[in-house]
Protein backbone atom coordinates (compact mmCIF):
# COMPACT_ATOMS: atom_id res chain seq x y z
CA UNK A 1 0.00 0.00 0.00
CA UNK A 2 1.07 3.59 -0.23
CA UNK A 3 4.03 4.51 1.88
CA UNK A 4 5.43 0.97 2.20
CA UNK A 5 8.70 0.27 0.46
CA UNK A 6 8.76 3.60 -1.35
CA UNK A 7 12.23 4.16 -2.88
CA UNK A 8 14.31 7.01 -1.58
CA UNK A 9 14.03 10.15 -3.72
CA UNK A 10 16.97 10.26 -6.07
CA UNK A 11 17.41 6.48 -6.28
CA UNK A 12 17.18 4.74 -9.65
CA UNK A 13 13.66 3.74 -10.73
CA UNK A 14 13.08 0.53 -12.59
CA UNK A 15 14.18 0.55 -16.25
CA UNK A 16 11.68 1.96 -18.71
CA UNK A 17 10.09 -0.48 -21.13
CA UNK A 18 12.25 -1.68 -24.00
CA UNK A 19 12.39 0.19 -27.26
CA UNK A 20 10.16 -1.41 -29.88
CA UNK A 21 11.84 -2.41 -33.12
CA UNK A 22 10.18 -3.31 -36.40
CA UNK A 23 11.89 -6.03 -38.47
CA UNK A 24 11.46 -6.25 -42.21
CA UNK A 25 12.48 -9.52 -43.89
CA UNK A 26 13.61 -10.07 -47.46
CA UNK A 27 15.34 -13.02 -49.11
CA UNK A 28 17.43 -13.47 -52.24
CA UNK A 29 18.12 -16.56 -54.37
CA UNK A 30 16.02 -19.02 -52.41
CA UNK A 31 15.91 -22.66 -53.49
CA UNK A 32 13.34 -23.54 -56.14
CA UNK A 33 11.38 -26.51 -54.79
CA UNK A 34 8.44 -26.34 -57.21
CA UNK A 35 8.49 -28.25 -60.49
CA UNK A 36 6.49 -25.98 -62.75
CA UNK A 37 6.90 -22.63 -60.95
CA UNK A 38 9.08 -20.93 -58.38
CA UNK A 39 8.74 -21.47 -54.64
CA UNK A 40 5.98 -19.82 -52.58
CA UNK A 41 8.03 -18.66 -49.56
CA UNK A 42 6.93 -18.06 -45.96
CA UNK A 43 9.21 -16.87 -43.12
CA UNK A 44 8.69 -18.03 -39.54
CA UNK A 45 10.42 -16.19 -36.68
CA UNK A 46 11.37 -17.98 -33.47
CA UNK A 47 12.69 -16.38 -30.30
CA UNK A 48 14.68 -17.99 -27.52
CA UNK A 49 14.26 -17.07 -23.88
CA UNK A 50 17.58 -16.13 -22.22
CA UNK A 51 16.52 -18.39 -19.37
CA UNK A 52 16.06 -21.51 -21.48
CA UNK A 53 17.20 -23.01 -24.76
CA UNK A 54 13.68 -23.64 -26.03
CA UNK A 55 12.68 -21.92 -29.26
CA UNK A 56 9.16 -20.54 -29.38
CA UNK A 57 7.38 -19.36 -32.48
CA UNK A 58 6.96 -15.58 -32.47
CA UNK A 59 5.14 -15.07 -35.75
CA UNK A 60 4.88 -15.71 -39.50
CA UNK A 61 4.95 -13.56 -42.57
CA UNK A 62 2.46 -13.83 -45.37
CA UNK A 63 3.09 -16.29 -48.20
CA UNK A 64 4.38 -14.71 -51.41
CA UNK A 65 3.61 -16.79 -54.48
CA UNK A 66 6.08 -17.76 -57.16
CA UNK A 67 9.31 -15.92 -56.22
CA UNK A 68 12.82 -16.73 -55.11
CA UNK A 69 13.46 -13.14 -53.98
CA UNK A 70 10.59 -12.23 -51.63
CA UNK A 71 10.16 -8.93 -49.82
CA UNK A 72 7.68 -9.74 -47.08
CA UNK A 73 5.10 -7.10 -46.22
CA UNK A 74 4.41 -8.44 -42.73
CA UNK A 75 6.62 -6.83 -40.06
CA UNK A 76 7.81 -8.40 -36.83
CA UNK A 77 7.64 -5.94 -33.92
CA UNK A 78 9.87 -6.86 -30.97
CA UNK A 79 10.91 -5.25 -27.71
CA UNK A 80 14.61 -4.41 -27.97
CA UNK A 81 16.67 -4.73 -24.78
CA UNK A 82 20.30 -3.69 -25.13
CA UNK A 83 21.15 -5.46 -21.89
CA UNK A 84 19.92 -8.90 -22.99
CA UNK A 85 21.06 -11.34 -25.65
CA UNK A 86 17.93 -11.76 -27.77
CA UNK A 87 18.44 -14.81 -29.96
CA UNK A 88 16.40 -15.09 -33.16
CA UNK A 89 15.89 -17.87 -35.71
CA UNK A 90 14.35 -17.39 -39.12
CA UNK A 91 13.02 -20.47 -40.95
CA UNK A 92 11.96 -20.29 -44.60
CA UNK A 93 9.41 -22.63 -46.19
CA UNK A 94 7.95 -23.24 -49.61
CA UNK A 95 4.24 -23.45 -48.85
CA UNK A 96 2.43 -26.24 -50.69
CA UNK A 97 -1.00 -26.13 -49.05
CA UNK A 98 -3.15 -24.15 -46.63
CA UNK A 99 -2.12 -26.34 -43.70
CA UNK A 100 -0.59 -24.45 -40.70
CA UNK A 101 1.49 -27.58 -39.97
CA UNK A 102 5.01 -26.65 -41.07
CA UNK A 103 5.97 -30.29 -41.55
CA UNK A 104 3.60 -30.31 -44.54
CA UNK A 105 5.77 -27.79 -46.41
CA UNK A 106 9.24 -27.84 -47.96
CA UNK A 107 11.99 -26.44 -45.77
CA UNK A 108 14.11 -23.86 -47.66
CA UNK A 109 16.69 -22.93 -45.03
CA UNK A 110 17.27 -21.05 -41.81
CA UNK A 111 19.46 -18.36 -40.26
CA UNK A 112 20.38 -17.51 -36.68
CA UNK A 113 21.33 -14.12 -35.25
CA UNK A 114 20.63 -11.81 -32.32
CA UNK A 115 18.49 -8.71 -32.39
CA UNK A 116 21.61 -6.84 -31.29
CA UNK A 117 23.44 -7.99 -34.44
CA UNK A 118 20.72 -6.50 -36.62
CA UNK A 119 20.41 -3.11 -34.92
CA UNK A 120 24.20 -2.96 -34.53
CA UNK A 121 24.82 -3.43 -38.25
CA UNK A 122 25.38 -0.46 -40.55
CA UNK A 123 22.01 1.16 -41.16
CA UNK A 124 20.32 -1.55 -39.10
CA UNK A 125 20.63 -3.88 -42.12
CA UNK A 126 22.02 -7.41 -41.72
CA UNK A 127 22.52 -10.04 -44.42
CA UNK A 128 22.97 -13.68 -43.42
CA UNK A 129 23.35 -16.82 -45.55
CA UNK A 130 20.55 -19.33 -45.24
CA UNK A 131 21.64 -22.90 -44.53
CA UNK A 132 19.77 -26.17 -44.34
CA UNK A 133 20.95 -27.05 -40.82
CA UNK A 134 20.38 -30.60 -39.64
CA UNK A 135 17.17 -31.13 -37.66
CA UNK A 136 14.72 -28.34 -36.88
CA UNK A 137 12.37 -28.23 -33.90
CA UNK A 138 9.13 -26.45 -34.72
CA UNK A 139 6.44 -25.01 -32.49
CA UNK A 140 2.93 -24.08 -33.43
CA UNK A 141 1.37 -21.71 -30.94
CA UNK A 142 2.55 -22.76 -27.50
CA UNK A 143 2.81 -26.49 -28.05
CA UNK A 144 6.16 -27.80 -29.32
CA UNK A 145 5.85 -30.25 -32.17
CA UNK A 146 8.24 -33.21 -32.68
CA UNK A 147 11.54 -32.51 -34.37
CA UNK A 148 11.43 -33.19 -38.12
CA UNK A 149 14.05 -33.60 -40.77
CA UNK A 150 14.28 -30.72 -43.22
CA UNK A 151 15.12 -32.93 -46.15
CA UNK A 152 18.10 -30.80 -47.23
CA UNK A 153 21.86 -31.14 -47.26
CA UNK A 154 23.33 -30.12 -43.85
CA UNK A 155 25.43 -26.99 -44.14
CA UNK A 156 24.39 -26.27 -47.72
CA UNK A 157 23.95 -22.59 -48.52
CA UNK A 158 20.58 -21.88 -50.00
CA UNK A 159 20.19 -18.16 -50.46
CA UNK A 160 20.41 -15.04 -48.33
CA UNK A 161 18.12 -13.43 -45.79
CA UNK A 162 18.12 -9.63 -45.41
CA UNK A 163 16.93 -8.21 -42.09
CA UNK A 164 16.27 -4.51 -41.55
CA UNK A 165 15.50 -3.06 -38.10
CA UNK A 166 13.75 0.26 -37.62
CA UNK A 167 12.86 1.79 -34.28
CA UNK A 168 9.18 2.66 -33.98
CA UNK A 169 8.58 6.41 -34.03
CA UNK A 170 6.54 6.66 -30.83
CA UNK A 171 9.58 5.58 -28.83
CA UNK A 172 11.30 8.90 -29.61
CA UNK A 173 8.94 11.20 -27.73
CA UNK A 174 10.10 12.80 -24.50
CA UNK A 175 7.61 14.67 -22.31
CA UNK A 176 8.66 17.58 -20.12
CA UNK A 177 6.30 18.32 -17.23
CA UNK A 178 6.15 20.63 -14.23
CA UNK A 179 3.85 20.40 -11.23
CA UNK A 180 3.03 22.45 -8.16
CA UNK A 181 0.82 21.73 -5.16
CA UNK A 182 -1.24 23.78 -2.72
CA UNK A 183 -2.42 23.21 0.84
CA UNK A 184 -0.87 19.77 1.30
CA UNK A 185 -1.37 18.09 4.66
CA UNK A 186 1.11 19.03 7.37
CA UNK A 187 2.96 15.84 8.39
CA UNK A 188 5.95 17.05 10.41
CA UNK A 189 5.39 17.72 14.12
CA UNK A 190 7.85 20.61 14.36
CA UNK A 191 7.49 21.92 10.83
CA UNK A 192 5.50 21.66 7.65
CA UNK A 193 6.03 18.86 5.13
CA UNK A 194 8.92 17.96 2.81
CA UNK A 195 6.86 16.85 -0.21
CA UNK A 196 7.80 14.90 -3.31
CA UNK A 197 5.85 13.13 -6.06
CA UNK A 198 6.16 9.52 -7.20
CA UNK A 199 4.82 8.54 -10.64
CA UNK A 200 3.74 5.02 -11.59
CA UNK A 201 2.69 3.64 -14.96
CA UNK A 202 0.06 0.92 -15.00
CA UNK A 203 0.76 -2.54 -16.38
CA UNK A 204 -1.45 -4.89 -18.34
CA UNK A 205 -2.11 -6.98 -15.22
CA UNK A 206 -3.36 -4.00 -13.20
CA UNK A 207 -0.16 -3.53 -11.22
CA UNK A 208 1.91 -0.35 -11.19
CA UNK A 209 5.60 0.24 -11.88
CA UNK A 210 7.49 3.27 -10.62
CA UNK A 211 8.76 5.50 -13.43
CA UNK A 212 9.76 8.84 -11.87
CA UNK A 213 10.28 10.71 -8.63
CA UNK A 214 10.57 14.46 -8.23
CA UNK A 215 13.06 16.15 -5.95
CA UNK A 216 12.17 16.78 -2.30
CA UNK A 217 11.20 20.36 -1.42
CA UNK A 218 11.85 21.14 2.20
CA UNK A 219 9.40 22.67 4.67
CA UNK A 220 6.51 23.73 2.44
CA UNK A 221 2.85 22.89 1.93
CA UNK A 222 2.79 24.74 -1.40
CA UNK A 223 5.71 23.27 -3.40
CA UNK A 224 6.66 24.11 -6.97
CA UNK A 225 8.78 21.26 -8.32
CA UNK A 226 11.33 21.72 -11.07
CA UNK A 227 10.42 20.64 -14.60
CA UNK A 228 11.47 17.08 -15.46
CA UNK A 229 11.79 15.13 -18.69
CA UNK A 230 10.70 11.51 -19.09
CA UNK A 231 10.43 9.26 -22.16
CA UNK A 232 6.81 8.75 -23.13
CA UNK A 233 7.41 5.00 -23.25
CA UNK A 234 8.42 5.19 -19.60
CA UNK A 235 5.38 7.21 -18.61
CA UNK A 236 2.70 5.20 -20.37
CA UNK A 237 4.42 2.66 -22.65
CA UNK A 238 3.03 4.51 -25.65
CA UNK A 239 -0.60 4.03 -24.57
CA UNK A 240 -2.12 7.51 -24.21
CA UNK A 241 -5.10 6.26 -22.19
CA UNK A 242 -3.20 4.00 -19.79
CA UNK A 243 -3.60 5.04 -16.15
CA UNK A 244 -0.79 7.01 -14.51
CA UNK A 245 -0.88 7.04 -10.72
CA UNK A 246 0.80 9.83 -8.77
CA UNK A 247 1.46 9.53 -5.04
CA UNK A 248 2.44 12.44 -2.79
CA UNK A 249 4.77 11.86 0.17
CA UNK A 250 6.34 13.77 2.99
CA UNK A 251 10.03 12.85 3.04
CA UNK A 252 11.57 11.52 6.25
CA UNK A 253 15.29 11.00 6.79
CA UNK A 254 14.85 7.42 8.01
CA UNK A 255 13.05 6.40 4.82
CA UNK A 256 9.62 5.98 6.45
CA UNK A 257 8.07 8.62 4.22
CA UNK A 258 4.55 9.69 5.21
CA UNK A 259 1.85 9.11 2.63
CA UNK A 260 -0.11 12.31 1.95
CA UNK A 261 -2.40 11.13 -0.84
CA UNK A 262 -2.71 10.15 -4.48
CA UNK A 263 -4.49 10.84 -7.75
CA UNK A 264 -4.78 9.21 -11.16
CA UNK A 265 -4.42 10.69 -14.61
CA UNK A 266 -3.34 9.64 -18.11
CA UNK A 267 -0.99 10.83 -20.82
CA UNK A 268 -3.96 12.06 -22.87
CA UNK A 269 -5.18 14.21 -19.97
CA UNK A 270 -1.72 15.59 -19.22
CA UNK A 271 -1.19 16.44 -22.89
CA UNK A 272 -3.93 19.09 -22.58
CA UNK A 273 -1.40 21.17 -20.68
CA UNK A 274 -2.21 23.74 -18.03
CA UNK A 275 -5.99 23.88 -17.59
CA UNK A 276 -8.68 23.41 -14.91
CA UNK A 277 -8.83 19.76 -16.05
CA UNK A 278 -5.29 19.23 -14.85
CA UNK A 279 -5.86 20.30 -11.26
CA UNK A 280 -6.04 17.13 -9.17
CA UNK A 281 -7.36 16.54 -5.69
CA UNK A 282 -4.87 14.59 -3.57
CA UNK A 283 -6.85 11.94 -1.72
CA UNK A 284 -5.77 9.69 1.14
CA UNK A 285 -8.19 6.71 0.98
CA UNK A 286 -7.77 5.84 4.67
CA UNK A 287 -8.60 9.37 5.82
CA UNK A 288 -11.55 9.48 3.46
CA UNK A 289 -12.99 6.32 5.00
CA UNK A 290 -12.55 7.60 8.56
CA UNK A 291 -13.75 11.20 8.17
CA UNK A 292 -17.13 11.96 6.64
CA UNK A 293 -16.26 15.63 6.02
CA UNK A 294 -12.88 14.82 4.44
CA UNK A 295 -12.42 16.48 1.05
CA UNK A 296 -8.77 16.11 0.15
CA UNK A 297 -5.20 16.47 1.41
CA UNK A 298 -4.40 19.30 -0.98
CA UNK A 299 -4.28 19.71 -4.74
CA UNK A 300 -1.62 19.16 -7.41
CA UNK A 301 -1.63 21.29 -10.55
CA UNK A 302 0.10 20.67 -13.86
CA UNK A 303 1.94 23.89 -14.71
CA UNK A 304 3.33 22.93 -18.11
CA UNK A 305 3.52 20.05 -20.56
CA UNK A 306 5.60 19.74 -23.73
CA UNK A 307 6.62 16.85 -25.99
CA UNK A 308 9.49 16.65 -28.41
CA UNK A 309 11.14 13.89 -30.37
CA UNK A 310 14.49 12.82 -28.93
CA UNK A 311 17.44 10.97 -30.38
CA UNK A 312 17.73 7.44 -29.07
CA UNK A 313 20.49 4.93 -28.44
CA UNK A 314 19.57 3.14 -31.66
CA UNK A 315 19.82 6.37 -33.65
CA UNK A 316 23.51 6.53 -32.75
CA UNK A 317 24.13 2.82 -33.31
CA UNK A 318 22.44 2.97 -36.73
CA UNK A 319 24.48 6.09 -37.49
CA UNK A 320 27.70 4.14 -37.02
CA UNK A 321 28.68 4.68 -33.37
CA UNK A 322 30.83 1.73 -32.34
CA UNK A 323 30.91 0.28 -28.82
CA UNK A 324 34.51 -0.54 -27.84
CA UNK A 325 34.71 -3.15 -25.08
CA UNK A 326 37.74 -3.44 -22.77
CA UNK A 327 38.16 -6.09 -20.05
CA UNK A 328 40.20 -5.70 -16.85
CA UNK A 329 40.72 -8.67 -14.52
CA UNK A 330 41.90 -8.64 -10.90
CA UNK A 331 45.05 -10.75 -10.39
CA UNK A 332 45.63 -9.88 -6.73
CA UNK A 333 46.64 -12.57 -4.23
CA UNK A 334 43.37 -12.22 -2.30
CA UNK A 335 41.74 -14.31 -5.03
CA UNK A 336 43.59 -17.38 -3.69
CA UNK A 337 46.07 -19.75 -5.29
CA UNK A 338 44.73 -20.57 -8.80
CA UNK A 339 45.82 -24.18 -8.39
CA UNK A 340 43.45 -24.63 -5.43
CA UNK A 341 39.70 -25.30 -5.90
CA UNK A 342 38.90 -22.61 -3.31
CA UNK A 343 40.45 -19.90 -5.52
CA UNK A 344 38.23 -17.56 -7.50
CA UNK A 345 40.72 -18.08 -10.36
CA UNK A 346 40.65 -21.89 -10.17
CA UNK A 347 40.63 -23.40 -13.68
CA UNK A 348 38.41 -26.41 -13.21
CA UNK A 349 38.21 -28.87 -16.12
CA UNK A 350 34.50 -29.18 -15.43
CA UNK A 351 33.13 -25.68 -14.96
CA UNK A 352 34.12 -22.04 -15.57
CA UNK A 353 35.09 -19.87 -12.62
CA UNK A 354 33.33 -16.65 -11.59
CA UNK A 355 35.64 -14.48 -13.68
CA UNK A 356 34.97 -16.47 -16.84
CA UNK A 357 31.21 -16.54 -16.22
CA UNK A 358 30.98 -12.78 -15.67
CA UNK A 359 33.18 -12.05 -18.68
CA UNK A 360 31.11 -14.21 -21.01
CA UNK A 361 27.76 -12.94 -19.71
CA UNK A 362 28.63 -9.31 -20.43
CA UNK A 363 30.88 -9.90 -23.43
CA UNK A 364 28.30 -11.93 -25.33
CA UNK A 365 26.03 -8.87 -25.36
CA UNK A 366 28.64 -6.18 -26.04
CA UNK A 367 30.29 -8.01 -28.94
CA UNK A 368 27.25 -7.51 -31.17
CA UNK A 369 27.99 -3.76 -31.22
CA UNK A 370 31.74 -3.96 -31.93
CA UNK A 371 32.37 -4.44 -35.65
CA UNK A 372 35.91 -5.86 -35.50
CA UNK A 373 35.30 -8.06 -32.42
CA UNK A 374 38.78 -7.15 -31.12
CA UNK A 375 38.71 -6.55 -27.36
CA UNK A 376 41.62 -5.14 -25.34
CA UNK A 377 42.09 -7.32 -22.24
CA UNK A 378 44.18 -6.17 -19.29
CA UNK A 379 45.13 -7.48 -15.89
CA UNK A 380 46.10 -5.69 -12.69
CA UNK A 381 47.69 -6.51 -9.33
CA UNK A 382 50.21 -9.18 -10.43
CA UNK A 383 53.96 -9.64 -10.80
CA UNK A 384 54.61 -10.10 -14.49
CA UNK A 385 57.50 -11.59 -16.43
CA UNK A 386 60.27 -11.25 -17.31
CA UNK A 387 61.48 -9.19 -14.32
CA UNK A 388 58.60 -9.86 -11.90
CA UNK A 389 57.60 -6.22 -11.43
CA UNK A 390 54.10 -5.44 -10.11
CA UNK A 391 51.81 -4.14 -12.85
CA UNK A 392 48.32 -2.66 -12.73
CA UNK A 393 47.68 -2.57 -16.48
CA UNK A 394 49.41 -5.50 -18.18
CA UNK A 395 48.08 -7.04 -21.44
CA UNK A 396 46.66 -10.52 -21.02
CA UNK A 397 47.97 -11.50 -24.45
CA UNK A 398 51.50 -10.32 -23.58
CA UNK A 399 51.53 -7.66 -26.31
CA UNK A 400 51.77 -4.20 -24.73
CA UNK A 401 51.58 -2.53 -28.16
CA UNK A 402 48.31 -4.29 -29.01
CA UNK A 403 46.43 -5.84 -26.05
CA UNK A 404 43.36 -6.67 -28.19
CA UNK A 405 42.11 -10.25 -28.32
CA UNK A 406 39.92 -11.78 -31.00
CA UNK A 407 36.42 -12.18 -29.65
CA UNK A 408 35.34 -13.30 -26.20
CA UNK A 409 36.97 -16.68 -26.77
CA UNK A 410 40.28 -14.91 -27.41
CA UNK A 411 39.92 -12.94 -24.18
CA UNK A 412 39.21 -16.13 -22.21
CA UNK A 413 42.18 -17.89 -23.77
CA UNK A 414 44.49 -14.96 -22.92
CA UNK A 415 43.12 -14.90 -19.37
CA UNK A 416 43.86 -18.60 -18.91
CA UNK A 417 47.41 -18.18 -20.28
CA UNK A 418 48.06 -15.21 -17.97
CA UNK A 419 47.06 -17.23 -14.91
CA UNK A 420 49.87 -19.65 -15.73
CA UNK A 421 52.60 -17.04 -16.28
CA UNK A 422 52.02 -14.27 -13.71
CA UNK A 423 52.23 -14.27 -9.92
CA UNK A 424 49.17 -13.02 -8.08
CA UNK A 425 50.19 -10.14 -5.84
CA UNK A 426 48.60 -6.74 -5.11
CA UNK A 427 47.36 -4.18 -4.19
CA UNK A 428 43.95 -3.63 -5.85
CA UNK A 429 44.38 -0.43 -7.86
CA UNK A 430 41.72 0.68 -10.35
CA UNK A 431 43.02 4.09 -11.41
CA UNK A 432 45.71 2.83 -13.87
CA UNK A 433 43.15 0.72 -15.76
CA UNK A 434 40.55 3.52 -15.89
CA UNK A 435 43.18 6.03 -17.04
CA UNK A 436 44.38 3.54 -19.67
CA UNK A 437 40.97 3.39 -21.33
CA UNK A 438 40.37 7.11 -20.76
CA UNK A 439 43.51 7.98 -22.75
CA UNK A 440 42.12 6.08 -25.74
CA UNK A 441 38.62 7.54 -25.33
CA UNK A 442 40.05 11.07 -25.14
CA UNK A 443 41.28 10.71 -28.71
CA UNK A 444 37.78 10.06 -30.11
CA UNK A 445 35.36 12.70 -28.86
CA UNK A 446 33.20 13.06 -31.97
CA UNK A 447 30.62 10.40 -31.06
CA UNK A 448 31.88 7.82 -33.55
CA UNK A 449 33.04 5.56 -30.73
CA UNK A 450 31.96 4.83 -27.15
CA UNK A 451 34.07 2.88 -24.68
CA UNK A 452 32.83 0.37 -22.09
CA UNK A 453 35.32 -0.87 -19.47
CA UNK A 454 34.42 -4.07 -17.59
CA UNK A 455 36.38 -4.51 -14.34
CA UNK A 456 36.02 -7.87 -12.57
CA UNK A 457 37.46 -7.82 -9.06
CA UNK A 458 37.36 -9.61 -5.73
CA UNK A 459 38.86 -7.17 -3.29
CA UNK A 460 38.72 -3.96 -1.36
CA UNK A 461 40.03 -1.13 -3.52
CA UNK A 462 43.40 0.28 -2.46
CA UNK A 463 43.60 3.54 -4.41
CA UNK A 464 40.18 5.03 -3.69
CA UNK A 465 41.21 8.69 -3.98
CA UNK A 466 43.03 8.14 -7.27
CA UNK A 467 40.13 6.06 -8.62
CA UNK A 468 37.61 8.76 -7.79
CA UNK A 469 39.74 11.32 -9.60
CA UNK A 470 40.05 8.99 -12.61
CA UNK A 471 36.25 8.55 -12.70
CA UNK A 472 35.60 12.29 -12.45
CA UNK A 473 37.97 12.84 -15.38
CA UNK A 474 36.47 9.93 -17.38
CA UNK A 475 32.93 11.27 -16.89
CA UNK A 476 33.74 13.93 -19.49
CA UNK A 477 34.66 11.27 -22.05
CA UNK A 478 32.62 8.81 -24.17
CA UNK A 479 33.05 6.08 -21.59
CA UNK A 480 31.18 3.81 -19.14
CA UNK A 481 32.61 1.60 -16.39
CA UNK A 482 31.07 -1.68 -15.26
CA UNK A 483 32.36 -3.32 -12.08
CA UNK A 484 31.48 -6.92 -11.20
CA UNK A 485 32.54 -7.96 -7.70
CA UNK A 486 33.25 -11.68 -7.27
CA UNK A 487 33.74 -13.55 -4.02
CA UNK A 488 32.44 -12.81 -0.54
CA UNK A 489 34.29 -9.58 0.26
CA UNK A 490 32.55 -6.43 1.44
CA UNK A 491 32.10 -4.10 -1.52
CA UNK A 492 31.10 -0.89 0.24
CA UNK A 493 33.66 1.10 -1.74
CA UNK A 494 32.25 -0.23 -5.02
CA UNK A 495 28.76 0.89 -4.05
CA UNK A 496 30.22 4.34 -3.37
CA UNK A 497 31.82 4.38 -6.83
CA UNK A 498 28.47 3.46 -8.40
CA UNK A 499 27.32 7.01 -7.65
CA UNK A 500 23.58 6.28 -7.66
CA UNK A 501 23.08 7.72 -4.18
CA UNK A 502 25.79 10.43 -4.09
CA UNK A 503 27.63 11.65 -7.21
CA UNK A 504 31.35 10.85 -7.28
CA UNK A 505 33.58 13.81 -6.47
CA UNK A 506 37.30 14.42 -6.23
CA UNK A 507 39.12 17.45 -4.86
CA UNK A 508 36.01 19.59 -5.07
CA UNK A 509 35.02 18.46 -8.58
CA UNK A 510 31.82 16.46 -9.11
CA UNK A 511 31.52 13.94 -11.95
CA UNK A 512 29.35 15.50 -14.64
CA UNK A 513 27.80 12.11 -15.51
CA UNK A 514 27.12 8.88 -13.63
CA UNK A 515 29.24 6.42 -15.63
CA UNK A 516 29.78 3.57 -13.12
CA UNK A 517 27.57 0.54 -12.54
CA UNK A 518 28.47 -2.04 -9.86
CA UNK A 519 26.91 -5.43 -9.14
CA UNK A 520 28.07 -8.19 -6.75
CA UNK A 521 28.34 -11.53 -8.56
CA UNK A 522 27.09 -13.41 -5.49
CA UNK A 523 23.64 -11.89 -5.97
CA UNK A 524 23.28 -14.10 -9.07
CA UNK A 525 24.20 -17.35 -7.37
CA UNK A 526 21.72 -19.87 -6.04
CA UNK A 527 22.17 -21.30 -2.57
CA UNK A 528 25.16 -23.61 -2.49
CA UNK A 529 27.13 -21.83 -5.18
CA UNK A 530 30.01 -20.55 -3.06
CA UNK A 531 33.40 -19.38 -4.21
CA UNK A 532 34.71 -22.82 -4.98
CA UNK A 533 31.57 -24.20 -6.63
CA UNK A 534 30.40 -21.27 -8.66
CA UNK A 535 28.90 -22.97 -11.68
CA UNK A 536 26.90 -25.40 -9.59
CA UNK A 537 25.17 -22.48 -7.96
CA UNK A 538 24.35 -20.59 -11.15
CA UNK A 539 20.72 -20.84 -12.21
CA UNK A 540 19.81 -21.10 -15.88
CA UNK A 541 18.94 -17.43 -16.25
CA UNK A 542 21.37 -15.99 -13.71
CA UNK A 543 23.99 -14.87 -16.21
CA UNK A 544 21.41 -13.23 -18.45
CA UNK A 545 20.13 -11.33 -15.39
CA UNK A 546 23.70 -10.29 -14.57
CA UNK A 547 24.24 -8.97 -18.09
CA UNK A 548 20.89 -7.19 -18.02
CA UNK A 549 21.63 -5.45 -14.74
CA UNK A 550 25.17 -4.32 -15.52
CA UNK A 551 24.40 -3.16 -19.05
CA UNK A 552 21.03 -1.54 -18.41
CA UNK A 553 22.53 1.92 -17.82
CA UNK A 554 24.91 1.95 -20.82
CA UNK A 555 22.41 3.29 -23.40
CA UNK A 556 21.42 6.20 -21.17
CA UNK A 557 25.06 6.89 -20.32
CA UNK A 558 25.90 7.03 -24.02
CA UNK A 559 23.00 9.41 -24.62
CA UNK A 560 24.03 11.64 -21.72
CA UNK A 561 27.48 12.06 -23.28
CA UNK A 562 26.08 12.81 -26.73
CA UNK A 563 23.58 15.32 -25.39
CA UNK A 564 26.15 17.07 -23.22
CA UNK A 565 28.39 17.52 -26.26
CA UNK A 566 25.59 18.39 -28.65
CA UNK A 567 26.47 15.43 -30.89
CA UNK A 568 23.67 14.38 -33.21
CA UNK A 569 23.56 10.88 -34.70
CA UNK A 570 24.92 10.54 -38.19
CA UNK A 571 22.43 9.49 -40.87
CA UNK A 572 22.69 5.79 -41.56
CA UNK A 573 24.30 4.67 -44.83
CA UNK A 574 21.93 4.16 -47.76
CA UNK A 575 20.86 0.62 -48.41
CA UNK A 576 22.99 -1.10 -51.06
CA UNK A 577 21.40 -2.40 -54.23
CA UNK A 578 19.01 -5.12 -53.00
CA UNK A 579 19.78 -7.24 -56.02
CA UNK A 580 17.69 -8.76 -58.77
CA UNK A 581 14.01 -9.46 -58.43
CA UNK A 582 13.67 -6.66 -55.86
CA UNK A 583 10.72 -4.25 -56.07
CA UNK A 584 11.26 -1.90 -58.98
CA UNK A 585 13.74 -4.16 -60.76
CA UNK A 586 12.71 -5.76 -64.08
CA UNK A 587 11.74 -9.39 -63.78
CA UNK A 588 13.94 -11.85 -65.67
Amino acid sequence: MAGLGTPEPGSSPEPVPATRVELTVSCRQLQDRDTFSKSDPLCVLYTQSPRSRHWREFGRTEVIANTLNPDFLHKFVLDFCFEERQSLRFDLYDVDSKSPDLSKHDFLGQAFCTLGEIVGSAGGRLEKPLTMGTVTTHTWGRRPAPAISNGGIPGKKCGTIILVAEELGNCRDVATLQFCATKLDKKDFFGKSDPFLVFYRSNEDGTFTICHKTEVLRSTLNPVWAPFAIPVRGLCNGDRDRAIKVEVYDWDRDGSHDFIGEFTTSYRELARGQSPLNVYEVVNPKKKMKKKKYLNSGTVTLLSFAVESDHTFLDYIRGGTQINFTVAIDFTASNGNPSQPTSLHYLSPYQPNAYALALRAVGDIIQDYDSDKMFPALGFGAKVPPDGHVSHEFPLNGDAANPACSGIEGVLAAYHRSLRRVQLYGPTNFAPIINHVARVAAEVLDGSQYFVLLIITDGVISDMAQTKEAIVNAAKLPMSIIIVGVGQAEFDAMVELDGDEVPISSRGRVAERDIVQFVPFRDYLEAGGGAGGVAAGVAGGAMSRLARDVLAEVPQQLLSYMRARGIRPRPGPPDPDPGPDAPGDPQP
